[in-house]
Order: structure tokens, then sequence, then C-alpha cells
């Protein structure tokens, strides 16, 4: 491959597949290049540092989910039905990144342990879509919530257990999707006037 070719998406590919295979602790920019078939200097005019490079991987994983929420945020539709979704969405991208592919599953938490900051802008994108519904839900009289920002990080704060990585052994119990239902009923029930 010539480094013309080469472009940050192709990279962070590579990258995924090197983690994959070597997991965090193994995987090094010589082995992203080999993959590539480029010198390593070649990934360093897109990535300064191997940890520029780690952080923009894990920022393209979130991003995934990120995007589906958003399109569900925007979507028009009642309040309620929208915050539901929105979670069941949310819950079950995070249970089939944790059971479909745990190896890279299990790397992404260590690079997510590294990378604070990427972390907490995915959160804050995550917040801000649930506050937005619930502001729309106010605004139809759907939901009562006089501090929509609040009620969205209390909202996200509860249903952890279902998207926080710390509880990901618990998303494949047989009981998990009942839990769930709970959970957000309750959640519901508590903003609706």
């Amino acid at each position: 491959m010539t480094p013309e070719a080469l472009t940050p998406e192709r990279i962070l590919e590579a990258t995924e597949e090197v983690l994959r295979r070597y997991g965090p602790a193994k995987a090094t920019v010589v082995d992203v290049a080999r993959a590539l078939g480029v010198s390593h200097g070649s990934v360093y005019r897109h990535f300064r540092t191997k940890a520029e490079l780690r952080e923009a991987v894990t920022h393209r994983w979130l991003g995934r989910t990120e995007g589906a929420l958003e399109e569900l945020t925007a979507a028009p539709g009642p309040a309620p039905e929208k915050l539901r979704e929105w979670l069941a969405t949310l819950f079950e991208a995070k249970r089939h990144k944790a059971g479909d592919d745990p190896e890279l599953f299990a790397t992404y938490n260590v690079l997510i342990d590294e990378s604070s900051g990427v972390v907490d802008r995915h959160l804050t994108v995550l917040e801000e879509q649930v506050r937005r519904i619930v502001e729309e839900g106010v605004a139809s009289g759907e939901f009562t919530a006089p501090d929509p920002a609040a009620s969205a990080r209390a909202v996200f704060a509860a249903t952890a257990r279902f998207h926080d990585p710390a509880h990901a052994p618990g998303w494949r119990s047989p009981t998990a999707d009942a839990e769930f239902d709970e959970v957000v009923g309750l959640l519901l029930r508590g903003l609706r006037p």
C-alpha cells in the first residue's frame, strides 16, 4: 500500500484487527503498519503517538453507538416510546459488543481506562441525547421534569447496570431483559405528569 492510499480510517480498521489479534498489551504501531503493508512512520504521519492512535480507535468504537442513538434521538415520535427505545438500543448495542466479540470488548475496556477524556466525551454525548428526549417529552406534556438535564443524568445513572461495561457479565443473565423492563418502566412512570 502506498502512503497516499493510507487514510486514518484504514489505519483504525487495521488497528482494531491488531488489537483483536494481540490484545492491548502486545499490540504495537509496528504491528498495525505491518498489517497495512507500510512503515510505522506512515502510521505516525496520521497519528503522532501510540496513545493518540489508541484514543482514536476507542473514539471510533464508541462513536458507532452514538450514531445509532442519535438517529433515534432525532426521529419523530412520542417521548416515552423514544426514551424506551433509546435505552433498549443502548443496552442491546453494549450487550452485542460484549458477547459477539469478547476479545475486542475486553481490549476496549483496557483502552477505555486509558482514554478517560474520550469516555467522558462519549458519556456527555449520550446524556445530551437523553436530555433532548426528556425536553421533547416536557414540551409535549408527556413528561414532567423541572430540570431536564438533571433528569437525563438520573435516567442514565439509574440504567448504568445495562450499559456500563463493568456490568457486562450480568447482561446475558436470563433475567436481564425483565430487569431492564422493570427499571425503564419505573423511570418512565416517574417522568410522567
